[in-house]
């Protein structure tokens, strides 16, 4: 099964966070499940160094790079098809990270691993 990873849920799970759920971290340790990470992550995380709301502890990229590569975690870009789901996306969840990833979710028919009750507002599975 393949599962995309809400941006909170990749940073607890590479810092081991106590507030991952064990449901959660079961659907990324799964050896048959294929996870993957938003490019909207990539994106946020970036954004929130920039802005000072959030430290890694090491530089971005190699940051970034080594817990792509360790985890096995895959990149999921964003696509036409993508773009075309958010252009019909009601405003349940305003935030535009999230709202990319529930139309990533919704166009790829796969879950979501996440805590945000907000997800559940639309026609996707999310995982906690």
């Amino acid at each position: 099964m393949n599962v995309l990873l809400d941006t909170h849920t990749f940073l607890w799970f590479v810092w081991d966070d106590a507030q991952l759920s064990q449901t959660a971290k079961d659907a990324i340790t799964d050896p048959n499940n294929r996870k993957l990470v938003s490019v909207a992550s990539i994106w946020e995380i970036a954004i929130k160094i920039s802005l000072q709301k959030l430290d890694l502890g090491m530089p971005y990229l190699p940051f970034m790079r080594s817990q792509m590569a360790i985890n096995l975690f895959e990149i999921l870009p964003l696509t036409l098809e993508h773009g075309a789901e958010i252009s019909r996306l009601p405003f349940h969840h305003r935030d535009p990270f999230d709202r990319l990833m529930i139309a990533q979710s919704m166009s790829e028919r796969i879950p979501i691993v996440s805590a945000d009750s907000a997800f559940d507002a639309y026609s996707i599975k999310r995982i906690w």
